[in-house]
């Protein structure tokens, strides 16, 4: 059946994002909220806001029961959870099974088996998906000195139930891996209740590429083209952009292929994307992991393809069929999205929470930014500090560049620090502009040089 009535249970820009696309669709919509967010652009567009619980507390958005428990007395017929907080627990989505609310998601199941990188591993290579050389689980100390020497150093250990970059560590030595293997399981532990680790071969010279598809469920998977996500820091995304446009087309059908495959052998239903690192030097790609929810850099494959992905994910949640074929899908042109963080670059990205004094976003062709701020309002020290995404779409990578840095160039923004400085710093550099970046780039070559920037400007 159709989705009458949208549960959100998320915050910020993904929560308006969800809520614009459902009262397009002519849905319903019920926004769950913390105390810190009772009032703002996200509820403004909602039909109706429950306070789940105060601001600071893992009742606000980390409760699983609460939240179905207000889906379901709501009347919500459907609950998206947007991404973070519990988009990936598969708590959350056998909980609505239970009470009979369509998940925007994939099976708990499929959820469970994903979320273990173990696990996602192993069905990777069932399904004949390259993955990079490495281990199952590493019991202790003495197993990862032998598996380091066989594989060779450098290693990166990660953590079993970890993702966005944390639960990582990377070994260039024996040394290194004595000093950090215990800290990481424990690390590991803390974060995800699970202190298992598994090492892989860390590829020296590496983009960070993503193919976003979608899933019937029953084994129909199609795929809305790729991203590149190499402008990192610590393993966190900076600045994506779509096509990866300094892929090979032969390797990128390979990628394309070797994502709808590992779907296809795991029934995904819904929303997804696939990520995997692109070795340059060996001009190969191996799988990483499937990221079972909406990405936060969704626009750009929006913006490529014309295509709304939260309707998608709404249309699949209610059985309805997508009208779309692969043929259906045509990417054209390229589009780059720049994170804005309530954070401070010239202070090792020390979190800026504040009321914001001034906004007045850019305008221009091509120019999008998805957003919950505005002027007055006040960026809350709870949560994540990201408080909005510009992105860019051009005719071809060089005119994207342009028009993304005009953009940064005409927001103002005034009361918290933002990224943005570092944003167009980034996209000036001459390495970004000629696309020969890798993962390690931002911070081995751009963060020293725009720091000791910053420090020569000083008075």
């Amino acid at each position: 059946m159709p989705v009458k009535r949208l549960f959100v249970a998320n915050r910020g820009e993904i929560a308006l994002r969800i809520l614009r696309s459902a009262r397009a669709m002519g849905i319903e919509t019920v926004l769950g909220v913390s105390a810190a967010d009772r009032e703002g652009a996200g509820p403004e567009a909602a039909d109706r806001v429950v306070v789940l619980g105060p601001a600071p507390s893992a009742k606000s958005y980390l409760d699983p029961r609460l939240i179905v428990h207000a889906a379901a007395a709501t009347g919500c017929d459907a609950l998206h959870p947007g991404y973070g907080f519990l988009s990936e627990k598969p708590e959350l989505a056998r909980l609505c099974e239970e009470e009979g609310i369509a998940f925007v998601g994939p099976r708990p199941e499929t959820i469970e088996a994903l979320g273990d990188k173990m696990s996602a591993r192993a069905m990777a290579i069932a399904a004949g998906v390259p993955i990079v050389p490495g281990t199952d689980h590493i019991a202790d100390l003495d197993s990862a000195r032998k598996a380091a020497a066989e594989l060779g150093y450098p290693v990166v250990m990660k953590a079993s139930a970890g993702g966005g970059g944390r639960g990582m560590f990377k070994a260039a030595s024996e040394a290194e891996l004595n000093a950090s293997f215990e800290s990481a399981s424990r690390a590991a532990q803390a974060a995800f209740g699970d202190s298992r680790l598994y090492m892989e071969r860390f590829v020296e010279a590496a983009r960070h590429v993503e193919v976003q598809v979608i899933g019937d469920g029953e084994g129909g998977v199609l795929h809305f083209g790729e991203r590149d996500c190499s402008v990192q820091r610590r393993y966190q995304k900076l600045i994506e952009e779509a096509p990866a446009s300094a892929m090979p087309d032969a390797l990128r059908t390979r990628l394309h292929e070797a994502a709808i495959r590992i779907c296809a052998h795991a029934r995904y239903r819904n929303a997804g994307t696939v990520e995997f690192l692109y070795d340059v030097a060996r001009q190969d790609i191996y799988f990483i992991e499937v990221n079972s929810r909406i990405q936060v850099e969704h626009p750009v494959t929006e913006e490529i393809t014309g295509i709304d992905l939260i309707a998608c994910q709404l249309k699949v949640a209610g059985g309805d069929a997508l009208g779309l074929t692969q043929a259906d899908i045509r990417p054209a042109g390229h589009a780059i999205e720049v994170r804005i963080n309530a954070e401070d670059p010239f202070a090792d990205f020390r979190p800026s929470p504040g009321r914001i004094t001034g906004w007045e976003p850019p305008r221009g062709p091509g120019v999008r930014l998805d957003s919950h701020a505005r002027a007055g309002y006040l960026v809350p020290p709870f949560y994540d500090s990201m408080i909005g995404k510009l992105i860019v779409h051009g005719h071809d990578r060089a005119q994207a560049i342009d028009r993304l840095l005009q953009a940064i160039a005409d927001f103002r923004l005034e009361g918290p620090q933002t990224t943005l400085p570092l944003a167009a710093h980034i996209l000036d550099h001459p390495d970004f502009r000629a696309n020969t970046f890798t993962t390690r780039w931002l911070e081995d070559r751009v963060l020293p040089d725009f720091a000791a920037e910053r420090r020569a400007d000083a008075p």
